[in-house]
């Protein structure tokens, strides 16, 4: 088993297209790195934590490589947009791959380069992943109904699993 630790916007949109990805075994949402321990989701909107939203995603490298996580990554989300995912805005909503070892920086590395210098992804070393509340957790399969998962996550599952 593997991780990775990805920030693409809002976590329950990158939690609930990962958590459809054959080979990813589970999905927590979270904030990465920043400069206040243990912050809540309150903290984090403010913008001034320096946490990004982000997913642990625990993989089987066997079934899914890193690689293939990364293109979901970047097919998934608007990694050209500056602290930004649609109407969310903030820099704890930037565009990020927190690495934990060489080979994952190296492996997001090229594959930031070949998507062009229009690409805002921020590849950081992981410093500290601190879990989100609970109710936050498989927010969109407890939540589709709700109106930011029908108006947002819907569309993007919808779009990405079309032509799978």
């Amino acid at each position: 088993m593997q991780l990775a630790y990805f920030a693409g916007g809002c976590f329950w949109c990158v939690e609930a297209i990962f958590q459809r990805i054959e080979g990813v075994i589970r999905v927590d949402p979270g904030y990465c790195n920043g400069s206040t321990i243990n912050p809540t989701y309150h903290d984090i909107c403010t913008g001034t934590t320096g946490h990004a939203e982000a997913v642990k995603i625990e993989f089987n490298d066997d079934k899914a490589s890193f690689k293939e996580l990364l293109e979901v990554f970047f097919l998934t989300h608007d990694a050209t947009t500056l602290n930004r995912q649609g109407n969310d805005v903030g820099t704890q909503y930037r565009s990020a791959v927190f690495y934990v070892n060489d080979e994952q920086q190296s492996v997001a590395q090229k594959m930031i380069d070949s998507l062009g210098e229009e690409v805002v992804t921020e590849l950081v070393l992981l410093d500290k992943f601190y879990d989100a509340e609970d109710y936050h957790n498989n927010y969109y399969n407890n939540n589709s109904n709700q109106p930011y998962c029908q108006m947002v996550i819907t569309p993007k599952l919808e779009k990405y699993f079309k032509g799978k």
